[in-house]
């Protein structure tokens, strides 16, 4: 385990804060800032992008961004930016994946020469990579950051955004200032996160950095929208459609969830707080604010007017249920059994994540997590009006 106020390199973060507290003031209102984000073009990103844009009316926005087949990096970033914001922000094309971040010498030297911050955010969050593929993205993708970041002439902090599941199969309270503690994961991306994270720490005692570690995040608080309808969104839509009740897992498992307009709004408060100079931080629900799977089972079925869920030992079911159904089921049920398997372990933890610093950090400036139950019927409206994310809806 490692002391409350140190890195995981024995960095005091006080030291940080120290050295650039007579500074903020000025940091907040500069208008040469420069801020380099990866991972821009994701749930969590685009949201990012906008938020900074929205607080920090002076600063500019350099988004590493792959070019994909038939589109540009730039045509990915206008694709979802307003364009009276495209004066502020340049698309950069790269990929952390490759080294030097796939960037040429010029822009590269030119970049370290402007930036102020950094954010990395991109990863991949696929729980089927191999382990060498994982590796490959996101603990190599973070070295070639932190490497071109040590670089930059002025950085002013870097900001990693990881996962608090780098906890693995742990079932008791877990410390901010935690990471390995012969825990095991439950998948590659788990594993990489967590190498990944070791990583940065391994950085902070010569870089002023941040590590932020959000829970599963799901759609705006306020409105409900998301473009990502992966993990809790899953079971919730197939047993909206009635092909499934039959919950492998524990009524009381526990899930943190927090809205994506919380993490961005965290994310963008702590890039410019220099008391989260070295620094770990849950950006999570917390003991206080997550929910249990019955009771979010249970404003489902009050929603959906669906039967009551049936829950069943998940090892009974993968070893002895799964099998046989998965012969005995056809079409679209079978899909269920296939597909479901990424997310059985999400529906029997009983892990807490402690939010000590989120909160330390976080109350001051009016940020805290609202409680999972507080929004959750505004994420199913936005489920039902947009079909699951088959069709469009006007955001309010």
């Amino acid at each position: 385990m490692i002391a409350g106020d140190l890195t995981a390199s024995g960095f005091h973060r006080s030291t940080w804060a120290g050295l650039y507290a007579a500074r903020a003031e000025i940091f907040e209102m500069a208008d040469d800032e420069l801020i380099l984000i990866t991972g821009a073009t994701g749930f969590l990103g685009m949201q990012l992008v906008r938020e900074l844009l929205d607080r920090y009316p002076r600063t500019r926005l350099a988004l590493l961004v792959r070019n994909r087949a038939g589109q540009t990096g730039e045509q990915r970033v206008h694709a979802f930016l307003p364009e009276t914001h495209r004066a502020r922000v340049q698309a950069v094309s790269g990929d952390v994946s490759h080294p030097g971040c796939g960037l040429d010498e010029t822009t590269r030297r030119r970049l370290q020469a402007e930036v102020t911050r950094v954010i990395h955010s991109a990863a991949t969050v696929r729980f089927d990579h191999s382990l060498e593929e994982a590796r490959r993205i996101n603990v190599e993708g973070t070295r070639h950051l932190l490497d071109f970041a040590g670089g930059v002439r002025q950085l002013r902090s870097f900001a990693y955004v990881g996962t608090a599941y780098v906890a693995g199969e742990r079932t008791d309270l877990v410390r901010e200032d935690e990471l390995a503690i012969g825990q095991t994961y439950r998948n590659t991306y788990e594993q990489t996160k967590a190498e990944a994270e070791a990583l940065v720490r391994s950085r902070l005692a010569s870089m002023p950095g941040v590590i932020l570690r959000p829970s599963i995040i799901v759609g705006d608080s306020r409105t409900g929208v998301t473009s990502s309808f992966k993990m809790m969104y899953w079971p919730l839509k197939i047993y909206a459609r009635g092909l499934w009740r039959t919950v492998p897992g524990y009524p009381d498992a526990v899930l943190d969830i927090v809205p994506v307009d919380f993490v961005a709004r965290a994310v963008a408060q702590l890039l410019f707080d220099p008391a989260a100079l070295g620094s770990t931080v849950h950006l999570c629900a917390g003991p206080q604010g997550s929910a249990t799977i019955d009771q979010i089972a249970l404003r489902a079925r009050q929603y959906f007017h669906g039967p009551a869920p049936r829950y069943v030992d998940p090892r009974f079911f993968f070893a002895i249920m799964r099998p046989l159904l998965f012969m005995a089921l056809w079409g679209r049920k079978r899909s269920v059994l296939r597909d479901g398997r990424a997310y059985r372990d999400y529906f029997s933890m009983r892990m807490q994540f402690d939010t000590g610093n989120a909160q330390r950090l976080l109350q001051p400036a009016g940020l805290a997590p609202p409680p999972v139950l507080d929004y959750l019927d505004r994420l199913f409206n936005y489920c039902v009006a947009s079909e699951w994310g088959r069709k469009p809806v006007s955001a309010p």
